[in-house]
């Protein structure tokens, strides 16, 4: 969504008296205390540049000069009491030339050197106009040269969905807006359906356009990077919406949503194994970076999944077959245990390892595959990982790069330098279950005719049948018994704790499917896979879909 049209700039001069100081005494005092900007001052106010926090009449005095300045529609002036007037200036202008006027900030009582706000304003074009209202925060420094207090710049000062570089837009969308509806026909929106907000601005940049719609009058956010898409933040009138047809469930996307937002942090997605229709996509919190697609984590022993179907196929185990389970392993000079230290007795069976999440039982085999590049080749040939996923939005498509020593050890157990977001882990779960990658989609092929992804080979039927025979006993008895006891049908899992430098408590993953849909799901420092994420996905998959 780009507008070409011609707006004239909100602004005009004027004087501003704020607890007593004159606006004249800020006006020769850009600073660069944490920004860009410049500045002048004498050499008597050198030797009188305070230090230390803004105290909170400076705070009071600093925020209410800067409101009062952008209230005014006079971005000169409100962007020389931040400490970056070169980059303020222009978003503060886009502001005005987004024709919002009649502004109103009702600052809140200030936290420390933090003072939150509210903003209502109207934006009018072309005789149509609507409220625009929203909260944000600003935060008060002293300035490096100077001493003075000054806004520390952001463009989330202006608004919290502002990023470095874009600006504010009123006009004539070029890209008429959609109607996206899940496979049933039902109407998906940002509004009942908050996870899907970014999700929906990225098919309407795509497919806007040959979807049969007409343009409308909005006011949005544009990103400089112009590969990414428009933020709407106003409609003012409406368009013809052209439909896009998604491979979503209404019911399965409702599920995920309620679900994520019992942790702080938390994401799942939804796959059908036996055509990688993507059923649910939800992130808690919801960012313009979509952590459900594009993260990049350890997804702990979930991975397990994958390296047994590599053990399986080179004949070093069999599901039934012994597998010894020690405590602790030493490969290459790193050490490996299972969680507290548990050990399997003697003569217990690979799918008890598996179904117990046993790290050492895994380890102890590696080098009996006499090819340090077998777990990313079978990563990128049977599961499809690394390749160029073409789903209908951005995904990142997992990594599992070749090492060596204790670094492969780590990758067997879904450690070290193995990546995944959610979205693998559900569509290698999907893998597993059919036996066959089919690249996730979230809109249907036949909308643009694009090129997807394909696995080099399938898995034999007998592993496939052995790894979800292994899936079935972790959901049964296994780690994963508890979260999936509310789940009917056909039904396996796997959990996983993926730890984190730095992070005390780790990474919670946890994937399943029941009957023809498969999910993962992370909870970070949700702890054990099976306690945070597991009742995750179990939520996902009792909506169906």
């Amino acid at each position: 969504m780009r507008s070409g049209a011609k707006v004239a700039v909100i602004g005009g001069a004027f004087v501003l008296v704020a607890g007593g100081i004159g606006y004249g005494a800020y006006s020769m005092l850009g600073d660069t205390g944490g920004g860009g900007g410049g500045g002048t001052q004498s050499a008597s106010q050198s030797s009188k540049v305070k230090t230390g926090p803004p105290s909170a009449e400076e705070i009071a005095e600093t925020s209410k000069g800067f409101f009062d300045a952008w209230a005014a529609g006079d971005p000169s002036a409100a962007a020389l009491l931040t400490n970056n007037e070169a980059g303020a200036e222009p978003v503060l202008a886009s502001y005005g030339d987004a024709h919002i006027g009649k502004v109103k900030i009702t600052p809140g009582p200030a936290v420390g050197t933090k003072v939150p706000y509210t903003v209502k304003a109207t934006v009018a074009y072309e005789g149509k106009s609507k409220p625009l209202s929203y909260a944000s925060e600003l935060t008060v420094v002293r300035g490096l040269t100077t001493g003075k207090a000054l806004v520390d710049w952001d463009p989330t000062v202006v608004h919290p969905q502002l990023t470095e570089g874009a600006t504010l837009k009123t006009g004539e969308s070029s890209t008429p807006a959609i109607e996206a509806v899940d496979r049933n026909g039902t109407v998906l929106t940002k509004e009942k359906y908050p996870s899907l907000g970014p999700i929906l601005d990225t098919l309407r940049q795509k497919y806007g356009e040959t979807s049969g719609g007409s343009a409308g009058i909005e006011t949005w956010i544009e990103p400089a990077d112009e590969s990414q898409p428009d933020v709407n933040l106003l409609t003012l009138a409406k368009g013809k919406p052209g439909k896009v047809q998604t491979t979503l469930d209404a019911n399965a996307q409702a599920a995920a949503e309620r679900a994520v937002k019992k942790f702080a942090e938390a994401s799942v997605v939804a796959v059908k194994p036996s055509t990688g229709a993507i059923r649910a996509v939800a992130n808690n919190p919801v960012t313009e970076f979509n952590v459900a697609l594009q993260g990049k984590q350890a997804p702990g022993s979930t991975l397990k999944i994958m390296t047994a179907a590599l053990l399986l196929e080179k004949g070093l185990v069999t599901a039934n077959g012994a597998a010894e389970c020690p405590k602790d392993v030493l490969y290459q000079g790193a050490s490996f245990h299972n969680l507290k230290n548990f050990a399997l007795p003697d003569g217990s069976t690979f799918t008890q390892s598996f179904a117990k999440s046993c790290n050492t039982a895994f380890i102890k085999l590696i080098d009996d595959t006499k090819d340090d590049a077998a777990l990313p080749k079978i990563a990128k040939d049977v599961f499809g990982i690394s390749l160029d996923w073409k789903t209908g939005v951005v995904t990142t498509d997992g990594s599992v790069p070749e090492e060596a020593g204790g670094e492969a050890a780590a990758q067997y157990i879904g450690q070290g330098t193995v990546q995944m977001n959610v979205l693998n882990m559900a569509s290698i779960t999907a893998t597993a279950r059919t036996g066959v990658f089919r690249q996730p989609v979230i809109v249907p092929q036949s909308l643009d005719d694009r090129e997807l992804a394909t696995a080099s080979r399938s898995l034999s039927p007998s592993v496939s049948q052995q790894l979800t025979t292994m899936m079935r006993a972790t959901a049964a008895w296994g780690t994963g018994a508890k979260a999936m006891a509310g789940v009917g049908g056909d039904k396996g899992a796997k959990t996983g704790s993926a730890e984190v430098d730095g992070q005390d408590t780790s990474n919670a993953w946890f994937t399943g499917f029941s009957n023809d849909l498969a999910a993962a799901a992370v909870v970070q420092t949700g702890g054990h896979g099976g306690d945070a994420a597991g009742p995750v996905v179990a939520e996902v998959l009792k909506a169906g879909g």
